[in-house]
């Protein structure tokens, strides 16, 4: 596989393959850029169907992570880590902390955190073999509901540029993906005054969101037709694709999952669509702000990690302001907008 002909890689500045026989770690770092401060981005446990696929995954996602922290104004630059495999078959103590020791010998460029199927007592383990972890208990804890906060004040965000409502009330919503992040965002939704159509693969999680929610539970492939205000993208990357786009509905697009559009092309057919989407490192950056004052010096504080993912709202009518303005798409003007960024940290 070459890895520098691969159309994710990015002039990523090192992509690290670690393995360790004992517990049958199989893992991929990849750091994206450092002009900000050193790679922060979480590690995600996935059983990809390939190396290839886990190694296109990892790419894009350190690469989203140096746009999401510089769009949050955070000292830090982007990275990432993928392990290969089952969680439910391969985690234990002994792996994490033989990553942990992979993690140490990237010398501080990157720092880890949780990511999909990785817990605070998962990075409690790789914490015992290397100092560059956060996300941890009694620190800044689980970056989830900061994720999910900054996701529903983003929805408002584009619910306040495209339909001129100043609150949810109403609002109809299509969430694909009920994980923690998914369903602590339907929750502030349900409480907000939106009415709710959702989608998992856990069929426990969707009875308990029609129960508590009173959501509608759709399947999995019909959650992109219906008829809703904005669909909100929360499992995993590339749900906004050819299929799913002459699919749509909604008119805006807003959720927490990562690499939500296929391909680079997506942003221009969605707008020509008049689709308002959301840029999804912008609008799912709260997780990150919240860890990143752990990894700071300065002593964390949630207040601090509230009052900072709050802006995520005011970052977004930038960029749609931006985008009326130079008639572009919406992830042009943020990528724009971060690459600025990102150039000036060698300033």
């Amino acid at each position: 596989m070459a890895l520098f002909n691969l159309t994710d890689f990015d002039h990523h500045e090192q992509v690290v393959y670690c393995s360790d026989e004992q517990t049958g770690l199989k893992a991929i770092i990849a750091v994206h850029n450092t002009n900000l401060g050193p790679a922060a981005g979480g590690c995600r446990f996935w059983d990809y169907e390939n190396e290839e696929n886990a190694l296109k995954d990892v790419l894009r996602l350190s690469k989203g992570m140096t746009y999401k922290n510089a769009m949050a104004g955070l000292r830090l630059g982007g990275g990432k880590a993928v392990i290969i495999g089952n969680p439910k078959q391969l985690k234990s103590d002994a792996l994490f902390k033989a990553f942990g020791r992979a993690v140490n010998r990237v010398g501080g460029r990157y720092i880890t955190a949780e990511d999909v199927n990785i817990t605070t007592s998962d990075m409690a383990m790789v914490n015992t073999e290397t100092e560059f972890v956060s996300g941890l208990e009694g620190k800044s804890g689980n970056p989830g509901p900061f994720t999910a906060l900054g996701t529903f004040l983003g929805i408002k965000a584009a619910v306040k540029h495209k339909l001129g409502k100043d609150d949810l009330n109403g609002i109809r919503v299509a969430v694909q993906g009920l994980g923690s992040v998914g369903y602590s965002l339907c929750e502030k939704l349900h409480a907000a005054g939106a009415s709710l159509i959702v989608t998992d693969i856990n069929e426990q999680t969707l009875q308990r969101a029609a129960s508590e929610l009173n959501a509608t539970v759709v399947g999995l492939d019909e959650i992109y037709s219906q008829d809703v205000d904005v669909f909100s993208p929360c499992a995993l990357g590339s749900s906004i694709n050819d299929d799913s786009i002459a699919q749509l509905k909604a008119v805006i697009i807003a959720g927490c999952a990562n690499n939500q559009l296929a391909e680079y092309r997506h942003d221009q057919i969605v707008k020509d669509k008049g689709i308002l989407y959301a840029p999804d490192y912008v609008i799912n950056a709260g997780g990150i702000i919240n860890v990143a004052l752990e990894i700071y010096p300065e002593p964390y504080c949630a207040d601090e990690a509230t009052r900072l993912v709050e802006n995520i709202y005011h970052t977004l009518m930038t960029v749609f302001t931006k985008a009326d303005e130079l008639d572009l798409p919406t992830g042009q003007v943020a990528d724009k907008m971060a690459r600025e960024i990102i150039a000036n940290g060698h300033k």
